[in-house]
């Protein structure tokens, strides 16, 4: 008896079903939503701006606030939280174009890797040899005496504000957004250099208004980001500059913590 006519288990074989094919998953890192994404920013400003106001206008007649609305543009613990829900519409909307659109996996996709204990380490005394590094570096610019950020650390209480967010949230959403989505489209169209430079320069320029006529750190935050970004492409995960950055912000707080006495001595002693 031929194969073909012979009886499998309860099919013959015409009746056996094809194998099935998983579905094709969409390719991902698009110019398309890289487009989106950038459209998305202004909108996710603006709501945030929108919820942050209602929110305030909201609870001020509860808790007795006095601050009027021009206040509030320089006003640290305003600023933070606006810079909070930004970042988790943000997240939102990078989870969603992930998960929801491409289909895949959030921590892999964005390149987030486990690493040993031992791994970690040496990031994190990376990060704080960075932080030295960045400190002792020459001035190659002349600077004006104060700029944006050092304005903001004007009582003790903003800086724990500002300390606490440095090292608990930006880190991992300037990784996410740099070097987790942006370094992968700028790999995909222009290859690894420009991936490096480019997402480095886009972090320093994220920094300038902060310190605006502080050329200086403004070089020395493009240095810094070559290396958060330098370190995503050679280990191919994003992982390691989460772990670089907080060390190295975390570094600089703890400097400027003993500097100021406990910082009791703002402002005008940022000098990182």
């Amino acid at each position: 008896m031929s194969l073909e006519n012979r009886d499998v288990g309860p099919f013959s074989a015409a009746e056996i079903p094809p194998p099935t094919v998983p579905p094709s998953l969409p390719e991902m890192w698009k110019i398309s939503d890289l487009i989106l994404l950038i459209l998305f920013i202004p909108l996710d400003l603006f709501l945030s701006n929108l919820l942050a106001l209602t929110g305030y206008l909201l609870l001020r007649p509860w808790v007795g606030w006095r601050a009027n609305l021009t206040f509030l543009s320089h006003n640290v613990f305003f600023l933070l939280a606006l810079q909070t829900i930004f970042y988790v519409f943000l997240l939102a909307y990078l989870y969603l174009m992930i998960v929801v659109h491409y289909r895949r996996p959030f921590w892999a996709a964005i390149r987030w890797r486990r690493l040993s204990l031992g791994q970690a380490s040496r990031f994190f005394l990376g990060g704080i040899a960075l932080a030295f590094a960045v400190l002792f570096a020459p001035a190659l610019f002349p600077e004006s005496k104060s700029f944006p950020l050092e304005k903001m650390f004007n009582s003790p209480a903003a800086a724990y504000a500002l300390g606490a967010f440095a090292i608990l949230v930006a880190p991992f959403m300037e990784e996410l957004l740099f070097r987790g989505v942006l370094f992968a489209f700028f790999e995909k169209y222009g290859g690894l250099r420009f991936a490096v430079v480019g997402t480095a320069l886009l972090f320093a320029g994220l920094h300038v208004p902060e310190y605006w006529g502080a050329w200086n750190h403004v070089l020395l935050i493009f240095v810094v980001g070559i290396t958060l970004s330098l370190a995503r492409g050679i280990t191919k995960s994003v992982t390691p500059g989460v772990i670089l950055h907080l060390a190295y912000n975390a570094t600089l707080m703890a400097i400027l913590f003993l500097q100021t006495n406990q910082f009791r001595g703002m402002p005008g002693a940022l000098r990182f």
